[in-house]
């Protein structure tokens, strides 16, 4: 019995094997094919990087070191990434992480607004002059920013959103059990506090603050909750699940994603949202397996996705051509346990991606 049960666990590990091994050679013959064929009709044209180094969203420091991380990852690499766009460098707050903490349910919100609001307009100005806004950002509360601008740059148009993400991220001060607002750039984009599951008392200096950070960029809700997709979503918690039950937000697990195919749930999902003119991608690295890539990242989380399937994820998503705006998050070399590796895989996803092209 038991060299049956070995055998079936061998013959799993080389299927699961093989399979990644098709993944990543579907994807390098992806790339070579694609620099042969002539370039796609895209949304926009011309990348412009904007470089938010802010890490005050987050329980701990070091997500502000995410991007210059990366681009060492470039350098060591002989990539010249980094050099071949026009970047943006934002101011941010980050000194007040050694201030007294007096919203603790929302913890330096008045901080978090400031850099929401510069984000936003950032990403607005960029997409009002036609180019592809490529956000780097420290932690994932700068989202709402990013969210904000696109929606800022053009109000009519209906935004999808994906969030490729270990985390749920729709607290508010009300429910949140941390008060680290990386874990509500959702629950600010969709306007909706979730009073029903409310466990935190909320000064009213925090709620005007809360309320503020909501109608950063334009007022009101930026996102209906039916246009989020998520992929990777698995450590939630209560609240989080009530509101993903409450509005019948569809959550790719990973293992769904590998059963069905990478295809087959992008298709899908791209049809859920295929009502909304515009789309934006978030990618937190905390979407990849921490146990396979790295633990270089705020808040870490098993049994996620490998590299190969996030390139694939994105890429399939870019021939949408409805992508506005794409922003990977929470690479903090200062947790990683192998060096420099998870900025290293942030940037091998980066660099395999079939982005707008630079050139007219």
């Amino acid at each position: 019995m038991e060299s049956k049960l070995e055998s079936k666990s061998k013959s799993e590990s080389k299927s699961k094997s093989k399979s990644k091994s098709k993944l990543k050679s579907k994807l390098e013959s992806k790339s070579k094919s694609k620099s042969k064929s002539k370039s796609k009709s895209k949304l926009f044209m011309k990348i412009k990087l904007i470089k938010n180094r802010s890490d005050i969203g987050a329980g701990t420091r070091g997500a502000d070191m995410g991007i210059d991380a990366m681009e060492i990852a470039a350098i060591n690499q002989g990539n010249d990434f980094f050099n071949r766009f026009p970047h943006e460098d934002l101011e941010t707050s980050n000194e007040s992480i050694y201030d007294k903490v007096n919203n603790s349910f929302a913890k330096r919100i008045g901080h978090v607004v400031e850099q929401c609001g510069r984000v936003s307009e950032a990403v607005s100005r960029v997409i009002g002059k036609g180019a592809f806004p490529l956000v780097l950002s420290g932690d994932h509360s700068s989202a709402l920013g990013t969210i904000s601008g696109i929606k800022a740059a053009n109000p009519d148009k209906r935004l999808g959103v994906i969030w490729i993400d270990a985390h749920a991220d729709l607290h508010s001060p009300y429910t949140s059990p941390s008060g680290n607002i990386h874990g509500m750039p959702l629950g600010a984009a969709i306007g909706d506090d979730n009073r029903d599951c409310q466990v935190n008392q909320v000064t009213e200096g925090t709620l005007k603050l809360w309320n503020a950070l909501k109608n950063t960029g334009v007022e009101g809700a930026k996102v209906k909750p039916e246009d989020i997709v998520f992929f990777g979503v698995r450590d939630t918690e209560m609240p989080e699940d009530k509101q993903i039950e409450k509005y019948g937000i569809k959550n790719y697990m990973v293992a769904e994603v590998r059963h069905r195919t990478v295809e087959t749930c992008v298709n899908e999902a791209l049809e859920r949202i295929g009502d909304c003119d515009w789309i934006y991608i978030s990618f937190d690295v905390d979407s990849l397996d921490c146990d396979l890539i790295s633990y270089g990242t705020g808040t870490p989380v098993a049994k996620g996705f490998d590299q190969y399937e996030v390139i694939a994820i994105i890429n399939q998503l870019l021939g949408s051509n409805k992508i506005a705006c794409l922003e990977f998050v929470e690479v903090n070399p200062l947790l990683d346990n192998k060096g420099n590796k998870m900025a290293e895989t942030a940037f091998e996803v980066l660099g395999r991606l079939d982005l707008p092209s630079n050139k007219i």
